[in-house]
Order: structure tokens, then C-alpha cells, then sequence
């Protein structure tokens, strides 16, 4: 049976939800503290505010820090069974003990350690962003303080848009890519999960001494991994022309290596979002198969696209500060999800994926 890293994406989606109730949480007690403050004829005592929001950033930090380090590892861990299970499945009796160790268990141990620490990092962007966020739209409301309390509230409201509209950023990949706080934690557990899987399926293939994985063919595949598409890889060695032996007839057969697993992944293959599999490859028995469906890429990063906007306007509707402002931020949900209706409807092989749109639940 193929492992792709997108079987266990879904395991991901436990700690993002973390982050993404957090950030929901963040932006209605700022909102909350600035409504206060501007429900005065002059701005209010601001040392006092900063204290409450720094009091609750922490506890919402602390609470985050032992969550999220309990749903990592055990992501993790889960899709390391997943992708030990599928070489399992695909070897038959040649797999030996299923029941035993799970190959590479010291590797997976120390791989959810690696992205339990890369996640909590992001916890020391809250306090600065918080902070920030509050003061300043209690600055835009305070410079139009001789105009009254309605302007200063609609200053104040338009501020709170631009700062929160793209949620808690400030992340940066290695690739230089800009993230917000749950998109980067998604990604990263996403990559974990997906390495995991497929070095488990790898690992349990080696082991029983087979070297040669072939690549699947994948509906909307991207740039990055288009080029591996039905491709035969090594797991130790490089491209070149290898004789192997047909596992049926026991006949010498010739097959093309198109280069290494690990030279493949270097240059994107598994992907946080990637949907290929690599399965065990028979020589003499496995045909490689491979398509382009270059159009389906981009209808699907269309739907993204459509998604954050939908986000975009939820954080929004979070923080408004009036019942005009959290209207007009609900109608615009409707609006993109309407958008988004429209764009699956046209496009029958895409999926809505709701958790795509979410930003958290109220507390």
C-alpha cells in the first residue's frame, strides 16, 4: 500500500485548532479592553489594560505550551504507525512481525521533540503582537479624540481591521515566506506528520531489503513535485541504469533510476500540502504511470485564496467593536463563502474543506 504525507495531514489539524482558538480568543479580549476604553469621554487608564491583556496572553501562551506539545507528539507518532502500517499492508508476509518495534522509533521520538520545540517558538510572537495590536488602535482613537466618542470609535474599528484582518504574523519559513500563527503551525506539524509517515513506510520497505520506491501519479499536482511523477527512486543510492531481480520470475531486469528519495524531497516532494505517494517498486511487475494536471493546481490555490478571505473577514467579524462593524464583516463571510459555493460548483473534483475556514471557536 502507497504513503503519501497527505494521509496524515489530518493529524495536524488538532494543533492548529489550538492556535487558531487562541487567536480568535486574543483578538475579542483586545476588542473587548478597546470598547471599554472608548465607552469613556477620554481614553482610559492604558498601564492598567496592558497588564490585564499581558496577564491573559501568558495564561493563553501556558495553556498552549502543554496542549500543543501533547498533540504534536502524538500526531507524530501516529503518522509514523500510519506509514509503518502501509509498508506492512503492501510487503505481506515479507514485512515480518508487524507487532514489532515500529522501525526508526528513536527517529520519530526525537522528530516530534524537533517540531514540539520549532511550534512553541511561535509562542514568543503573542505578547509582542497583542500588545501591539492594542496600542495601536488605542493610538488611531486617540488622535481623534476632539471628534468625539463615534469617531474615535470608527478610527479605532478601522485600525483593529488592518491589524487583525491577516491574525498573528510575523513567521518565516526557511524559504523566507511570510505565516500567520496558525498557518505555521499547521505547516510545520504538517511537515513533521508527512516526513514521519513516509520514513516509517521507507524504513519497514528497507529493511526488508528493498531499495527501489516509485512515485504516484496525483490529481492538481504542483511545480515542485510534477517533475517525480511516476518516477522510480533509490532509497540509498542515485539515478542510474541497475539490474534487479523480478520478485515473480526470479529474471534479471533492467530498470532506470530517476535519482534518490532524498535528493527528490530536497527539492520539494512531500510538501507540507503534497498529495503524492511513494509505494514499494516490483521490477518487472510495476508499470510507471504519470499525467499533468496543471489546471487543477491553480483551481485549487484558488480555492485557498477564497479561504483566507474567508478567515480574513471572520478575525474581523471577532473584532469588531460595534454591531455596524460586525455586520458588515458577517455579510462579507457570506459573501466569500457564496464565492467559494460557486468556485467548487465549477470545479466538481475539488472538496470544501470547512476546517479551512475556520478561525477558532468563541470562548
Amino acid at each position: 500500500m502507497a504513503v503519501s504525507p497527505d494521509q496524515a495531514a489530518g493529524l495536524a489539524r488538532a494543533t492548529a485548532a489550538l492556535y487558531l482558538d487562541a487567536e480568535r480568543v486574543l483578538i475579542e479580549r483586545i476588542a473587548r479592553l478597546v470598547a471599554r476604553d472608548l465607552r469613556d469621554e477620554e481614553i482610559g487608564d492604558q498601564l492598567a489594560a496592558v497588564r490585564e491583556l499581558r496577564r491573559h496572553v501568558e495564561q493563553v501562551a501556558e495553556q498552549l505550551a502543554q496542549e500543543s506539545a501533547r498533540t504534536v507528539a502524538a500526531a507524530v507518532e501516529q503518522a509514523a504507525n500510519i506509514g509503518d502500517r502501509a509498508a506492512v499492508d503492501e510487503l505481506g508476509d515479507a514485512a515480518g512481525d508487524p507487532a514489532g518495534r515500529v522501525p526508526g522509533s528513536a527517529g520519530v521520538a526525537a522528530l516530534a521533540a524537533e517540531t514540539v520545540t520549532s511550534v512553541q517558538e511561535a509562542h514568543t510572537r503573542l505578547l509582542p503582537w497583542a500588545l501591539g495590536v492594542y496600542r495601536d488602535v488605542i493610538a488611531a482613537a486617540s488622535g481623534g479624540v476632539l471628534l468625539g466618542a463615534d469617531s474615535r470609535r470608527e478610527a479605532a474599528q478601522r485600525a483593529i481591521d488592518q491589524l487583525v484582518a491577516r491574525g498573528v504574523t510575523g513567521f518565516v519559513d526557511r524559504a523566507g515566506r511570510g505565516w500567520d500563527l496558525a498557518s505555521y503551525v499547521e505547516m510545520a506539524v504538517r511537515t513533521a506528520t508527512g516526513r514521519a509517515a513516509v520514513d516509517a513506510h521507507v524504513d519497514r520497505l528497507t529493511g526488508s531489503g528493498l531499495d527501489l520506491v516509485i512515485v504516484s501519479d496525483s490529481p492538481r499536482e504542483c511545480p515542485l513535485c510534477r517533475p517525480y511523477e511516476g518516477k522510480v527512486l533509490s532509497t540509498s543510492g542515485g539515478a542510474g541504469r541497475v539490474t534487479a531481480v523480478n520478485p515473480a520470475t526470479g529474471e534479471p531486469v533492467t530498470v532506470d533510476v530517476d535519482g534518490s528519495l532524498d535528493e527528490a524531497r530536497r527539492a520539494g516532494l512531500f510538501h507540507p500540502n503534497c498529495r503524492h505517494s511513494v509505494s514499494a517498486y516490483m521490477p518487472g511487475l510495476t508499470t510507471p504511470r504519470g499525467s499533468s494536471e496543471p489546471d487543477g493546481y491553480e483551481q485549487q490555490q484558488r480555492q485557498r485564496a477564497i479561504e483566507r478571505r474567508i478567515r480574513e473577514w471572520k478575525r474581523r467579524e471577532a473584532g469588531a467593536l460595534t454591531e455596524h462593524a460586525r455586520a458588515r464583516a458577517g455579510a462579507k463571510v457570506r459573501q466569500w463563502q457564496g464565492a467559494l459555493r460557486d468556485h467548487l460548483a465549477s470545479h466538481e473534483a475539488l472538496k470544501r474543506q470547512r476546517h479551512r475556514e475556520q478561525i477558532g471557536r468563541a470562548r
